[in-house]
């Protein structure tokens, strides 16, 4: 099969999730290989992703020092897969929240697209199961807010699980990607978009997270605040 997928999955103190995730993820497609990336999660995560890694070839581990961020966890990861010549980079969070059964959606929609986005609040209904009112309310406005000031069209900004077509990636100048919060994924579609790839939204189910703890902080909701109108300003001054 010449067809080669991976999928990245950033981790900090996800040993509870990741031993399970990682085999659902293999069996939805056999073109699917995982990139785990591990911050140097002190509950033995990094340890876990390389008994996998040594147990099946198609599971891949990476180390960092120290918890440095969402951003650039993707950003080595996407190097990563590059270097490799993948033809498909997917994004994914480590917490169940984003079902590995809707990996053969993405497979699929990437057909006809370059970035496929899975939305939560795709024509404006919500498939967001068990977050806190507040919560939800937060990131239905975040998007409401990033698509008025961006331009982007696009339901859920703010998602996480995505599928890059490697050409995609290559046209993005990752070293001037300067977001490493939920603000990340906003401005990679607006990248995306800016240089004329087709995005394709198709509808998930996000479940929050049982087990472990959520990464959401007030550094990380700020970034997002000041970031989307720094895009516009990039979009209009034509330096995306």
């Amino acid at each position: 099969m010449s067809e080669r997928a991976l999928v990245i999955i950033p981790t900090y103190n996800e040993a509870q999730n990741v031993l399970n995730l990682v085999p659902q993820v293999l069996v939805q497609d056999p073109r699917l290989e995982v990139l785990i990336i591990d911050d140097g999660s002190p509950d033995g995560t990094g340890r876990l992703a390389d008994q996998l890694a040594q147990a099946d070839s198609r599971v891949h581990a990476l180390h960092r020092e120290g918890k440095l961020g969402l951003g650039t966890a993707y950003i080595t990861g996407f190097r990563w897969a590059l270097e490799r010549e993948y033809d498909y980079i997917l994004e994914m969070d480590a917490d169940f929240s984003h079902d590995p059964a809707h990996l053969k959606d993405f497979l699929k929609a990437v057909a006809g697209a370059d970035l496929v986005l899975g939305s939560r609040y795709l024509g404006g209904k919500v498939t967001v199961v068990n977050w806190p009112m507040g919560r939800l309310m937060l990131s239905y406005c975040a998007n409401i807010y990033a698509r008025w000031i961006t331009g982007l069209r696009i339901w859920d900004l703010t998602g996480g699980f995505k599928c890059f077509r490697r050409r995609v990636l290559e046209a993005i100048d990752l070293s001037r990607v300067r977001s490493n919060g939920y603000a990340f994924q906003i401005e990679m579609s607006v990248r995306a978009w800016r240089k004329k790839f087709k995005l394709v939204e198709i509808p998930i189910v996000f479940v929050d997270r049982t087990e472990g703890q959520s990464k959401m902080n007030r550094s990380i909701v700020r970034e997002a605040i000041w970031m989307v109108p720094r895009l516009r300003l990039q979009v209009w001054f034509g330096r995306i």
